[in-house]
């Protein structure tokens, strides 16, 4: 039986006690499909957002683990990809950890090569700015001076 208490709280006589806010969602008839919607659009736009920052400075790749991480807790294709790259990401770690000084610096000017690549398209593409032709005219005017 209903009481005022428990239509004030959602009326919580239906859901088993002991369970988690989650499990409490899920409980519910349209709960699961409500998180599972919610959760995917929160953790599709932490993706999407993270790797948009990924080659700027700042936490693009924690950005996206974060969001594979949310859509983890829904979805188990999501869960997969999550284990996968970690599994990748320190296959990688260790392999560049046990390589000579030379072939680390090599990967680090690759690594910055590409992040300055894309910061450069970036801007050519959205402001329409060549940030080297700008570089090229600032040094050939402090060279004439």
């Amino acid at each position: 039986m209903a009481t005022a208490e428990s239509s004030r709280t959602g009326g919580d006589e239906d859901v088993p006690p002991g369970l988690g806010w989650l499990d409490r969602i899920r409980a519910r008839p349209g709960g699961r499909l409500t998180l599972r919607i919610v959760i995917g659009v929160l953790g599709a736009a932490m993706v999407v957002s993270g790797l948009i920052m990924v080659p700027f400075p700042g936490p693009g790749w924690l950005v996206v683990f974060a969001g594979l991480a949310v859509l983890a807790t829904e979805f188990a294709w999501a869960s997969r990809l999550l284990v996968f790259a970690k599994e990748r990401v320190r296959a990688v770690t260790d392999w560049l950890k046990r390589q000579n000084l030379a072939v680390r610096v090599l990967a680090a000017v690759v690594t910055f090569a590409c992040a300055a690549a894309i910061v450069w398209a970036s801007v050519r593409l959205t402001l329409g700015v060549d940030i080297l032709q700008k570089a090229r005219e600032l040094l050939a005017a402090r060279a004439s001076r």
